[in-house]
């Protein structure tokens, strides 16, 4: 084989750093989008925070944005939010003009000496001081849930009653050790036996020393916690209800022997082998229902996760309009002073530096622009086409696919997929991710199309009007179906069933 060079002509696709930039913020979350503006803001010093514009945009109606405010003299006045600076800042400066002035609280006489049965706030209150210095807590927007940096746990409420609880070290010590075994649902994920594997070699007791305290426990509240089955869960709840109460004793005979039963509504067989009647049946589910299988839960707060919408929909004129959320990221701007040294004709390093940081900062700006206008685009074209669903609802969904919308607006599905990936919109029926709009679509007995959300819809619908003591079966969803016009398998309807969580027939079967 003899080595050689050659040449060749050919043609390849180039993706520019700007292009590049434009992507990854086209796809990024409202939350990401404002860390990769605060990372911006923090490592090119040409970028700042518009606080000039704050001011205008809260006089500003929202009807009076448009395309042209996104961008003029290299400032991002998109509609992206702020929980600006400020807001913090305010209170100190109003503080500042108060000292200014003259009038602060060293002017007010107070005495040298307070007598023993006062207290300060007798001589000198809060309303003598500057409004700026007093306690954020007298004002209307104090923020209570997010001054609560710790949560209960389900063990933290079980250790605070244990300490109020006599017991001796060494039941302690097994309390202790049996609370941290419980989980948040309550429920004591450990054997008794392993616990007194546990602490033999410090304490000399045995198993029944163990399950003592272990139902000593039991007695804590929540009721029915550091259970070990669900049958002891239900019991030691039923224990708490008066026992004279109708039904509470087949209730307790039903979860001692027929729990299982129960599970799969084989009311007959209950009703049989306990030789009741359905009233007492009736009664007896009542209270059942009424117990917790999860009684820990009470206590443990599951975190709450806040969706904020990158668009609102509203219907101006007779029109679903969209318009980007103004509070999803800060104003930034290019610095005017630093933009006119970069104007200078010096070719020193500081020179170079600022001239650098300049056009990145231009290729930042223009790149949270076009994220805008292409969000915006997608967003007025996914309204047009979805209309009915904001009019009427999920059973007026229409087809759509991205490719659809990639027509539409000039580009490519690519795009689309990542402009409608973890952004959200505020519509009058909800909060919903923009992959919501999109489904694919089956046939109608017209020659249509119609779409899976639709269907979805009205498969909830018929579940949620069904006789529960004779739910309808997938067979009988899919024969009412066609008879609107909608021609659908049965296993698909058991496919959109089990996505919406809705139970086959047989577990839907109910006496109540």
């Amino acid at each position: 084989m003899k080595l050689s060079l050659q040449l060749k002509l050919g043609q390849q696709l180039t993706m520019t750093p700007q292009l590049q930039q434009a992507i990854r913020l086209l796809q990024l979350s409202t939350l990401d989008l404002q860390q990769e503006i605060q990372e911006a803001l923090e490592s090119n010093p040409l970028l700042e925070i518009d606080e000039s514009s704050e001011t205008n945009d809260l006089s500003d109606s929202g009807d009076s944005r448009d395309e042209g405010d996104f961008s003029r003299n290299d400032e991002f006045t998109a509609n992206i939010n702020s929980q600006s600076s400020e807001s913090n800042q305010k209170p100190e400066q109003d503080q500042n003009d108060d000292f200014a002035s003259g009038d602060n609280w060293e002017d007010k006489s107070i005495p040298d000496e307070l007598s023993t049965d006062s207290s300060w706030d007798d001589i000198y209150t809060n309303t003598t001081l500057p409004a700026s210095s007093s306690s954020g807590s007298s004002g209307d927007d104090f923020d209570f849930e997010s001054r609560n940096s710790k949560v209960d746990t389900l063990q933290d409420h079980l250790n605070w009653q244990l300490n109020l609880t006599p017991m001796s070290d060494g039941d302690r010590l097994i309390a202790m050790a049996i609370i941290d075994a419980i989980d948040p649902n309550g429920q004591l994920t450990v054997t008794i036996e392993s616990i007194h594997a546990s602490l033999i070699r410090e304490l000399d007791i045995d198993e029944e020393e163990v399950l003592a305290v272990l139902h000593r426990i039991q007695q804590f509240d929540p009721v029915g916690v550091g259970y070990r089955d669900l049958k002891e869960c239900l019991s030691l709840q039923l224990k708490h209800i008066d026992q004279d109460f109708p039904g509470v004793e087949t209730a307790e005979r039903i979860i001692a022997n027929h729990l299982s039963h129960l599970a799969s509504h084989d009311y007959s067989h209950i009703l049989k082998t306990l030789k009741l009647k359905e009233p007492e049946l009736k009664e007896a589910l009542k209270i059942i229902l009424s117990l917790n299988p999860r009684p820990g839960s009470e206590i443990t707060e599951s975190d709450t996760t806040y969706v904020i919408p990158d668009v609102f929909v509203t219907k101006k004129n007779g029109v679903w309009q969209a318009e980007l959320n103004p509070e999803t990221a800060p104003k930034i701007r290019v610095n005017p002073e630093y933009a006119m040294l970069a104007n200078s004709k010096s070719s020193d390093a500081d020179n170079t530096f600022i001239k650098e940081n300049l056009q990145e900062a231009r290729w930042f700006i223009k790149s949270l622009h076009s994220r805008n206008e292409t969000l915006m685009k997608v967003s007025n074209k996914i309204i047009e086409h979805q209309a009915g669903f904001l009019d009427y609802g999920d059973e007026a969904m229409k087809p759509l696919v991205l490719h659809d919308i990639a027509e539409a607006v000039g580009m490519h599905e690519s795009t689309i997929s990542r402009v409608t990936t973890q952004k959200y919109m505020h519509t009058p029926r909800g909060i919903f991710e923009l992959k919501y709009f999109f489904s694919s679509h089956v046939g109608t007995e017209g020659g249509g199309e119609c779409s899976s959300t639709a269907i979805r819809a009205l498969i909830k619908k018929l579940v949620a009007s069904e006789n529960p003591q004779k739910p309808l079966s997938d067979s009988k969803i899919t024969q009412l179906l066609s008879d609107q016009g909608i021609n659908i398998a049965r296993r698909t309807i058991a496919k959109y069933r089990e996505s919406l969580s809705i139970a086959p027939s047989n577990e839907r079967k109910r006496l109540l």
